[in-house]
């Protein structure tokens, strides 16, 4: 007789009390505070800068109507997330499991292609992004120190190494590098703090710069509401801003006396206070420049001005302080990828073979390995508190695969300048699929013996995700062809 565990789906819990009596074996340790800078940094990029381009794209009043529905579908995408965290880890014989999309696709889609293709996904996503980070960096950089040298009247030959972006990249490799290798959020929290303080004098520039010198003299026109050829093309820009899925579970899975409330605390003050940086960097950006602002804010100011260059800098600060954060989700899910690489290799051997058992017993563990979740953000200990789960990443696969991450990133960086085409199709992609169609269908069929309607928002949702993504793609293609 099949069953439904045969399908890969979870026998939703019993009922809201029952999840909520079932304690973690082990708790995390970070407080609501450093999960909320976390997320926020996680969220709160560089894409800050074109939303003053969106809004002259769309006018006023659907700049900022876009702008708040883009949030309020990412804190609904992280709640359904944050529910279904906490069904991980409660059914008989999955004690000490932790909350990762991997753990939630083997519920919800079963062992097989399916848990392979998101980890792909994500893994692909996340380095295509630390990759863009170590780009920006790079190219903002000599810009800051072209500036500083005019601002302190000490003019730097052409050939000067501060203004090789190269130099620049290596330099700041040294700064991640050690970042990297942390291995959890709350270890970061620090740094994310940082960025967040850069974000906080971005808002500051552009709010000063306008309440100073007031709407720029070559400003163009400032409308309420428009459709035009490039209405459609800001869309994207607010939809993948607020993405930030990938560091939900790590999250979950750190926060100390986790329950639901926490978590909402969590979601709705961490997207909530990157709207409120999008909205007024939108509203203030689009009304200093109108139609003609371009699609990096910080570039429309002069670039003599010491505020400016720190400007400048802090946007530095920000994508290059993050990039740990993208490093992190990103090797996990390599680590899913590849365990079984690892296990294979340390297989022994008889008269260097392995025999036909020790075969079968590697494919067993294997599958089980590969569909558990193996997160190495958090220590694995036993109902006691003591001792380290089976499935840990070994110190070897950590280092391996971190170097690997950062290797492959720097030589990336070094060689290309531009990534916007590739990044496009990965963010429609795999943004899309993290953020909008994976939540939603692992809430449709975790829950769907719930009361309500909330598990059909949920699954409308990942209807949504499908549409956004076509829509996405559609215009990347054209983009290209246009090109």
């Amino acid at each position: 007789m099949t069953t439904e565990r045969d399908y890969g789906a979870a026998s939703p819990p019993a009922s809201p009390s029952t999840t909520r009596a079932r304690k973690p074996t082990h708790e995390g340790h970070a407080s609501i505070t450093s999960s909320v800078v976390n997320l926020t940094n996680t969220a709160v990029g560089a894409g800050a800068l074109a939303f003053p381009s969106a809004f002259a794209s769309m006018g006023l009043i659907p700049g900022i109507l876009s702008c708040a529905g883009s949030a309020g579908t990412a804190v609904f995408g992280l709640y359904c997330l944050s529910r279904c965290a906490a069904v991980v880890g409660t059914r008989p014989g999955d004690e000490g499991r932790k909350a990762s999309f991997n753990e939630l696709t083997r519920l919800t889609f079963g062992k097989g292609w399916a848990t392979k293709l998101f980890d792909l996904a994500i893994a692909i996503k996340c380095f295509g992004v630390s990759v863009s980070y170590l780009i920006i960096c790079k190219t903002l950089l000599p810009q800051v120190c072209f500036t500083l040298s005019k601002v302190f009247q000490h003019p730097l030959p052409d050939d000067s190494i501060l203004l090789a972006s190269h130099f620049w990249l290596i330099v700041w490799m040294v700064v991640v590098i050690p970042l990297s290798f942390l291995k959890t959020l709350d270890a970061l929290r620090f740094t994310s703090q940082i960025a967040l303080l850069t974000v906080v004098y971005l808002v500051l520039v552009v709010v000063g710069w306008f309440a100073v010198k007031g709407s720029s003299p070559t400003h163009g026109e400032i409308v309420l509401g428009r459709f035009g050829k490039n209405t459609l093309s800001s869309f994207p820009v607010q939809v993948f801003a607020y993405t930030c899925s990938q560091n939900l579970f790590p999250i979950y899975n750190e926060l100390k006396n986790k329950n639901q409330k926490k978590m909402n605390t969590v979601i709705v003050a961490s997207m909530g206070s990157a709207a409120a940086v999008y909205e007024v960097i939108g509203v203030i950006g689009y009304l200093t420049f109108g139609s003609k602002v371009g699609s990096n804010i910080i570039a429309m100011y002069p670039p003599t001005s010491l505020i400016i260059a720190i400007g400048r800098l802090g946007i530095v600060l920000l994508v290059g302080l993050s990039y740990p954060l993208q490093v992190l989700p990103c090797r996990q899910s390599l680590h899913h990828l590849t365990h079984g690489l690892f296990k294979k290799a340390k297989l022994p051997t008889t008269n260097g073979n392995p025999t036909v058992a020790q075969e079968e017993n590697s494919e067993s563990d294997d599958d089980d390995d590969d569909e558990s979740e193996n997160n190495p953000l958090v220590p694995k200990v036993d109902d006691h508190g003591h001792g380290v789960h089976k499935h840990e990443m070994s110190k070897v696969e950590f280092i391996a695969i971190t170097t690997v991450i950062l290797v492959a990133g720097f030589l990336i960086a070094y060689n290309v300048h531009e990534l916007e085409i590739v990044l496009g199709f990965v963010g429609s992609t795999g943004s899309t699929i993290i953020t909008f169609i994976l939540p939603g269908f692992f809430y449709f069929r975790l829950f769907r013996e719930e009361q309500g309607v909330t598990k059909w928002w949920a699954f409308a949702l990942g209807v949504y995700g499908f549409f956004v993504m076509a829509f996405c793609l559609t215009f990347n293609i054209l983009n290209l062809l246009h090109k």
